[in-house]
């Protein structure tokens, strides 16, 4: 990890074509910009991980839907073999 110090209206390049301005600091609270390309999905760590969790669980629930789909599907082929 990079750790920088940085001042209000500095800025930091980022790659090419990203650029993150600290637009104020208000106590704890740092106010930054990010100018990049709206191609660039930006999220806050806190909405990135509950997306990730999100994705996760419903992962989790087709998984256990397609296992019970399964399980349906083999007892009927079983009951229609014995008829």
């Amino acid at each position: 990890m990079l750790v920088l110090t940085r001042r209000a209206e500095e800025k930091i390049k980022i790659g090419d074509n990203i650029v993150v301005s600290i637009l104020g600091i208000e106590g704890s609270n740092v106010k930054i910009g990010i100018d990049a390309p709206k191609e660039i999905t930006i999220l806050r760590m806190e909405i990135f991980e509950q997306i990730q969790k999100e994705n996760i669980e419903s992962a989790a629930k087709k998984m256990t839907d397609i296992a019970d789909a399964a399980r349906l599907i083999k007892k009927r082929f079983s009951k229609e073999s014995k008829d």
